[in-house]
């Protein structure tokens, strides 16, 4: 079963393979907001992504029993798998959306994935990825839905709460679902963990509100990297604990992103933004707190900005 020993498991492997990510604060953030912010810069972290911390674990565990590894990817997943297969000499395959952002198609050829093409929604990924198995052996590592991946990310949180002693929530992303089940599960009673989703994709809020896991929305949100439905066992953990998450709309994510960018003076994705937006809409429910914020990844497109 998963758990806080899962992930406390997955970081002693990690160490030493991943970045320990840093923290950045700024006085000018934390009076727009009303609260203590540290960012999680994960931005930093191996193949720009916090991605590099499930796929490394998951491809540890599975590296003795197979030649080559599979996922579907909008992206961060795809260049963080390529880069743990090359770790452990083995070849990755990336089924990547062709709509996918340019800059985040070359991160996975340049780790020496090589990409599968499809189409833009989580269907024809699958279906895809599907066609591709019934004529090769490969070992398939889900972008999020699966123990090892949760694991894996996990470590972040207990990462962050090892850096911030007083630390009470933890503001995160929501795509998949990965890396905010794994911060709640390594987070435990240590801090509250709290989800932010675009409004074009918001299914995760709208499961949640409904008590039912639904289907991802169309993809057509700024945020690439939350475009994915909710996984079966993330919805389960963030259904099991009540998780509060919260919607913005594309105008407030480019702001957010913006606002990051002058302050902090340093590149992030739109995806990454996506809490610090939540926060800024939502300042009355964190004024005076001790808040994470997770900055996910800096795999960006400038022109996305303009």
């Amino acid at each position: 079963m998963l758990n806080l020993e899962s992930v406390e498991q997955a970081s002693q492997l990690l160490k030493g393979k991943v970045h320990r990510t840093p923290i950045l604060q700024s006085s000018t953030l934390n009076e727009i907001v009303g609260c203590y912010l540290y960012f999680k810069c994960e931005n930093l972290q191996k193949t720009g992504a916090f991605k590099a911390r499930g796929a490394l674990y998951s491809v540890l565990n599975v590296s003795e029993q197979c030649e080559s590894v599979i996922t579907h990817s909008s992206g961060n997943h795809g260049a963080a798998l390529a880069w743990a297969a090359r770790q452990q000499n083995l070849t990755c395959y990336v089924v990547c959306p062709e709509t996918a952002s340019e800059t985040k198609k070359a991160n996975i050829r340049r780790y020496g994935g090589i990409i599968i093409p499809c189409g833009p929604e989580l269907a024809s990924r699958e279906e895809v990825m599907r066609e591709f198995l019934d004529s090769h052996e490969s070992h398939v590592v889900p972008p999020y839905d699966d123990d090892l991946i949760i694991a894996g990310q996990g470590t972040m949180a207990l990462e962050l709460l090892d850096q911030v002693k007083d630390l009470e929530e933890i503001w995160v992303p929501v795509g998949g679902g990965g890396l905010i089940s794994g911060c709640i599960v390594g987070a435990g009673n240590r801090a509250r963990v709290v989800g932010a989703e675009p409004e074009l994709a918001g299914e995760t809020y709208e499961s949640l509100q409904r008590n039912e896991r639904l289907p991802p929305y169309p993809p057509k949100s700024i945020a690439d990297g939350l475009l994915a439905g909710v996984g079966v066992r993330n919805f389960e953990i963030l259904s099991r604990h009540q998780t509060s998450v919260f919607l913005v709309t594309e105008a407030e994510i480019v702001e957010a992103m913006r606002l990051i960018w002058s302050t902090l003076k340093i590149v992030i994705e739109p995806s990454s933004a996506v809490p610090m937006a939540a926060l800024l809409k939502n300042k009355e429910k964190v004024r005076g707190k001790h808040v994470g914020v997770v900055l996910t990844g800096g795999n960006v497109q400038v022109d996305l900005a303009k």
